[in-house]
């Protein structure tokens, strides 16, 4: 019996999206009954679908079709329902004018309405009209914009995105109120269709990296992204390697600033973080205080950052080959130092090193997955609990966990998030290289590591430039920073269609 009813319900399940299926493919009819009838087909199982029938004063009917929990109330009841009700509309006169809204729209396709009604449009219908009105209500909860977490900054601005794309348009646009900022609407998603702008400065940005992104967003074939990393993975020039290939922010300021440079912006609904490309390998150890401070401040700090890259990727690897095949390198009172630490230890270097790491990313991750002030109590607490207890057991020595919170700490230097990652496990086949040949297994993962990067583009820009290929006049901008009034022209290496973006002098400034 239970077959039965199982095959039944599916049966009923394919006539209905058939039904549906036929509707989508049709035109609205001029009765409103026969239209709320298909609304309620296409809408079957959906509680939210509200139907507000009207009788005007000319006698017609009317109806407005919207979903509760997208709209804005207060609209639809001044700019909506009040004028339908009380006020003078004529046959003669177009539907349009029945109503008080500035955005308006006729659509006659249902599969236009089905899309309308699932971002928050309402939909107005009048008997004897073969169309209806499309009505910008749009209105869901949404978090008050603050400082993005991840990005944080000392002396730049405390504004972040939000989950709405048309706040972040405008967050950007505040930055940037030039008419050259352009602005292309685009749509993904065969299931849930999401809304992606691609943003850029008409008279700045090289017109083959918004032809290309463009190509290559319309031709995604997926049923809808949930945020940017998903766009980034789907668009990315080489999806398999380790490095990202855009940048994604959450800072209005930042994505100004790769604006002008001649960089695009991807916003993303629903979203709160914006793609930015091309990028290349030193731009993702770049921040927005970097040009907020002093640029001798500036330079030391960005130093610090490339040499934190190369002790996060190399230090345990060369703690691993020197104490396993080069402790004739290490001077002798060091050397006794660490064979006094060691003596205890059962495990090789390489063990002992991976369980220390481990042993740290699971914190790392537990830190980032509990409520704040646990996650920092985890953090610190756990951290100096299991490094003393796990160096008094015998488990790993006391050098070990000093090289392991030196790496640590050169990771979390790093600015960008996905390339932090990145670094972090970068280190783990440098560690199984290193026990294996020691310091020409190093070696060799170093140039395998430079062969890669020196492979990847992002848009078609070599990743490793300004370096190679070498672009001297960018070098004012990459492991230092010139003052700002050396940096006249925009990054070379991404090509600009416009280079000059100071002038020869400050205005006001009169010749010696």
């Amino acid at each position: 019996m239970s077959f039965f009813r199982y095959l039944l319900k599916n049966t009923q399940a394919l006539h209905n999206q058939k039904q549906a299926d036929s509707i989508l493919n049709s035109l609205i009819a001029p009765s409103i009954s026969t239209n709320l009838q298909q609304v309620t087909i296409l809408f079957s199982g959906i509680p939210e679908l509200t139907t507000r029938k009207l009788s005007l004063k000319t006698g017609q009917q009317a109806a407005l079709v919207y979903m509760d929990g997208l709209v804005d109330k207060v609209m639809i009841n001044t700019d909506i329902l009040r004028p339908l009700i009380y006020g003078e509309y004529h046959e003669k006169d177009s539907l349009e004018s029945a109503v008080t809204m500035g955005q308006i729209k006729r659509v006659q396709k249902w599969s236009e309405i089905e899309q309308a009604l699932l971002v928050g449009k309402s939909i107005l219908f009048m008997d004897g009209h073969d169309y209806a009105l499309e009505l910008e209500t749009q209105c869901w909860p949404q978090r008050t914009i603050e400082e993005p977490q991840v990005e944080s900054a000392v002396k730049s601005s405390h504004l972040g995105f939000i989950e709405t794309a048309s706040q972040n348009i405008a967050m950007i646009r505040r930055c940037i109120p030039s008419r050259e900022l352009k602005v292309k609407e685009l749509t993904v998603g065969e299931r849930g269709s999401v809304k992606v702008s691609l943003l850029y400065l008409a008279d700045v940005v090289n017109q083959e990296y918004i032809q290309e992104l463009e190509s290559r967003i319309t031709q995604l074939d997926t049923d809808t992204i949930l945020n940017a990393g998903e766009m980034e993975s789907l668009i990315a020039d080489n999806p398999y390697t380790i490095f990202p290939l855009f940048s994604e922010t959450q800072r209005p300021d930042t994505t100004a600033s790769h604006l002008l440079q001649g960089r695009a912006a991807i916003v993303v609904d629903r979203s709160p973080g914006v793609l930015i490309g091309p990028m290349t390998f030193p731009a993702f150890f770049q921040t927005v205080d970097d040009y907020s401070v002093r640029w001798i401040i500036a330079s030391f700090i960005r130093l610090l950052r490339f040499a934190a890259f190369f002790i996060a990727v190399f230090t345990p690897a060369l703690y691993i080959a020197a104490i396993s095949f080069h402790y004739e390198a290490i001077p002798l009172q060091l050397l006794l130092w660490i064979a006094q630490s060691r003596e205890r230890i059962p495990f090789p270097p390489l063990i002992e090193a991976l369980f220390m790491e481990l042993v740290l990313e699971m914190l790392r991750e537990a830190g980032v997955r509990l409520p704040a002030p646990i996650g920092q109590t985890i953090g610190v607490v756990g951290g100096i609990v299991i490094g003393q207890a796990a160096v008094q057991a015998g488990i790993v020595s006391n050098i070990m966990v000093i090289v392991v919170s030196i790496t640590a700490i050169a990771s979390f230097i790093i600015p960008n998030l996905e390339m932090s990652a990145g670094i972090r496990l970068l280190r783990f086949p440098m560690m199984l290289l290193a026990s294996i040949f020691g310091m020409v297994g190093i070696i060799v993962g170093a140039m395998t590591l430079i062969a890669h990067l020196l492979s990847l583009t992002s848009l078609g820009v070599p990743y490793s430039a300004p370096v190679s290929p070498l672009r001297i006049s960018d070098m004012k901008d990459t492991f230092i920073r010139f003052p700002m009034l050396m940096m006249k022209k925009r990054p070379v290496s991404i090509r600009p269609r416009q280079l000059q973006r100071q002038g020869d002098r400050r205005k006001g400034r009169e010749d010696p």
